[in-house]
């Protein structure tokens, strides 16, 4: 009897001790659990807030490669020689389109001009009061003003020994010739331009070649990438001259064919005064008007 009391003393002493064991290891399961799961949570929350990279962020920049040969460059580094040729080469175009825009307007202002005359010119009942009428700027006021003095300077003169058909025909074209030499003032430019452009351009391109491979014959160096910079930069001349050269020949071209247009209404006009002029006396007293051709 007092062996089962031993024994079952002995067991409760065992476990009572066994009870904080347990409740320690509860413990720290519990609280490794709740770690994890707290753990688990916030890789769930950061995946959920962080954005994806942007296309632009995940891109790699690309970094700007610096060009040591160019027309600045020329400039620049050029000689006398070469800073010449290229400063001939702007004033040819400068130039060039200050005649193209300067003569285009000049066309235009006479067309007005000639759309003028012929719509209130032949209404008048006289030529003085018709030239009246006429800007004092209008080349048709130029040609009138001729054809009538022509007549009154006729008689008395030495110009007498000249027939009078003879006479006022001269004066008018006198007057068409000038206003012509006056339209095809700048055309010769523009010819020149359009001609010696591209040689002017040439003639740089062979000077820079010319240096560029005396530099590289000095530096003892011939690879591809020294050779090439120098000479491409050297072919930068033949392609100024080619476009100062192209609009110069296109714009001789069609102010030309533009000249022709306006020169043959004020050719027309000049035939017309001259049937009037050799019609009778001119006098602001005698009405002459274009029914009397």
């Amino acid at each position: 009897m007092k062996n089962l009391k031993n024994f079952t003393a002995a067991s409760l002493l065992g476990m009572s001790a066994l009870l904080p064991l347990q409740t320690t290891f509860a413990e720290e399961t519990k609280a490794q659990a709740t770690a994890v799961t707290t753990e688990i949570a916030n890789i769930d929350k950061a995946a959920v807030h962080v954005p994806p990279p942007l296309p632009e962020q995940a891109s790699s920049t690309v970094e700007k490669t610096h060009n040591p040969y160019g027309l600045e460059a020329m400039w620049k580094e050029g000689d006398l020689v070469a800073k010449v040729t290229l400063f001939i080469l702007v004033i040819m175009s400068i130039g060039t389109w200050y005649i193209i825009i300067t003569k285009c307007l000049q066309q235009g202002k006479i067309r007005k001009q000639g759309q003028h005359a012929e719509k209130n010119f032949w209404e008048a009942t006289s030529l003085d009061s018709a030239t009246e009428g006429l800007d004092d700027a209008s080349v048709y006021r130029f040609i009138a003003e001729k054809g009538i003095k022509s007549t009154k300077n006729h008689g008395g003169t030495l110009l007498e020994r000249i027939d009078f058909n003879t006479w006022v025909t001269i004066s008018i074209q006198r007057a068409i010739d000038k206003i012509q030499s006056h339209l095809s003032g700048g055309l010769a430019f523009l010819a020149t331009v359009g001609s010696t452009a591209p040689f002017v351009g040439l003639f740089g391109t062979v000077w820079g070649i010319y240096h560029a491979l005396t530099a590289i014959g000095v530096s003892g160096q011939a690879s591809i990438d020294k050779v090439a910079g120098p000479v491409g930069e050297a072919l930068i001349m033949t392609a100024i001259g080619l476009a100062v050269a192209v609009p110069a020949v296109l714009g001789y071209n069609w102010l030309t064919r533009r000249n022709k247009a306006v020169m043959e209404e004020v050719r027309t006009f000049g035939s017309d005064l001259h049937a009037v002029l050799l019609s009778g006396e001119i006098s602001t007293n005698n009405p002459i008007n274009r029914d009397m051709k």
